[in-house]
């Protein structure tokens, strides 16, 4: 029996934390792909660490009816063109600093071609629709926590980050630097956010505010306001307990103070332990990788039966074979708040996106665009649909459709 009063927590980290600078540089490269050759095929590593940039993985440009040489061409192209678009990804997070900038730091690039084995497998034929790029479970979640649909921790985990990148790049609070992490808890009664009993902010800083040193006391009476504007009123008590730089001092961060790699934050990425993830990360892949368009249907589809009313939240699971065309399996669970049979759902999800093979997500979402790096920080979940595509997934467009199921 699921409990309905609990505590609850969920963590965020900020576009200067190194692992979300990986992820960031990824998903340039996919979007430098996709800007050029919207069937590119992109599977990009980032490492980051002192001074030092480094790409590794396997692309192909692939532009139908193009030779063999034309597509080597212009992939070669491509990955010459990438080290500005990198460092000016760099640059817009905001690192200049002497252990890490966005000018200074040396970059090597090991990109190669796809593997051929690899390709047959996930491209069409005569013979064979295009297959998933790789095997692998992925899950969606939706829930009525938030208006964004999102579960409550995370999404004030994302607000909090978000709002001090805000001052941060506004020149609004000039003692913060890129690097930051959040953490919130709170306590649920009868499912619902009634109270935040932990909130966790460790920023990297300057060493000084105006003319005094930044301690952690005074940088708690920087942020605190910041993180209250963005909290809905009333969960915030005088029983709430701050940890603001709880280590004390934080002015070496970024690449400079760990290393980051691509993929190290997928909890963060998705539903910050709400929900089960399937191991795949999204980040430096284009959208023929279900790990990244399966995981987005099926944040579409939950999203949407939650927006219909149908429940108060959802779980649908999705399962591949690397190069077939049909999902082995498809799941969902409405914790018992549902309205519907989820075996009814089952039947119908699919449908609604083409059977729900990789070719139909990416056609019914629009994917092949180059819209990835401003997925690679504060979530790829619980964000606005915008003008040139991005975030497509988080439309509801098919919640009226769904209310006729009730």
């Amino acid at each position: 029996m699921s409990r309905s009063s609990y505590i609850f927590t969920s963590e965020s980290v900020s576009e200067g934390h190194p692992d979300k600078v990986a992820d960031r540089i990824s998903d340039t490269v996919v979007d430098a792909f996709l800007s050029v050759e919207p069937q590119a095929r992109v599977a990009c590593e980032t490492l980051v660490t002192t001074n030092r940039i480094v790409l590794a993985g396997e692309v192909r440009a692939g532009k139908p009816g193009a030779s063999k040489a034309e597509n080597k061409a212009m992939t070669k192209e491509i990955v010459k063109s990438l080290e500005p678009k990198v460092r000016a990804a760099i640059k817009d997070i905001g690192y200049e600093q002497k252990g890490f900038h966005w000018n200074k730091a040396k970059y090597a690039c090991y990109l190669h071609e796809q593997s051929a084995h690899i390709a047959q497998g996930v491209d069409a034929s005569d013979k064979k629709d295009e297959g998933a790029g790789d095997q692998g479970i992925m899950f969606g979640y939706a829930c009525d926590e938030t208006p964004a649909l999102m579960p409550a921790t995370l999404q004030y985990s994302h607000d909090i980050l978000k709002r001090l990148a805000e001052v941060r790049h506004s020149g609004e609070c000039p003692v913060l630097e890129p690097d930051a992490k959040s953490q919130v808890t709170v306590r649920y009664e009868d499912g619902r956010p009634v109270e935040i009993l932990q909130i966790v902010v460790s920023t990297q800083h300057k060493k000084r505010i105006g003319l005094h040193i930044a301690t952690p006391k005074r940088l708690e009476g920087v942020i605190k306001p910041y993180v209250e504007g963005v909290i809905p009123t009333g969960l915030i008590t005088k029983k709430t307990k701050w940890h603001i730089n709880p280590t004390g001092r934080f002015e070496i961060g970024g690449p400079d103070g760990d290393a980051g790699l691509t993929g190290r934050k997928i909890i963060v990425d998705t539903y910050g332990g709400a929900s089960p993830h399937g191991g795949g990360a999204f980040s430096g892949k284009d959208p023929t990788k279900v790990d990244r368009s399966a995981a987005y249907a099926c944040r579409y589809l939950a999203k949407n039966v939650v927006a219909s009313g149908l429940a108060r939240k959802c779980t649908i699971q999705i399962s591949y074979a690397i190069g077939v065309a049909n999902p082995l399996s498809f799941y969902v669970d409405l914790h018992g708040t549902g309205e519907v049979d989820p075996a009814k759902l089952e039947l119908v999800l699919p449908e609604m996106i083409g059977g729900a093979t990789p070719r139909a997500i990416r056609e019914h979402l629009q994917l092949n665009r180059p819209i990835y790096a401003r997925t690679a920080a504060y979530g790829h979940f619980g964000r606005q649909p915008d003008n040139e595509g991005g975030f497509s997934w988080e439309r509801t467009d098919l919640a009226e459709e769904l209310k006729k199921l009730a």
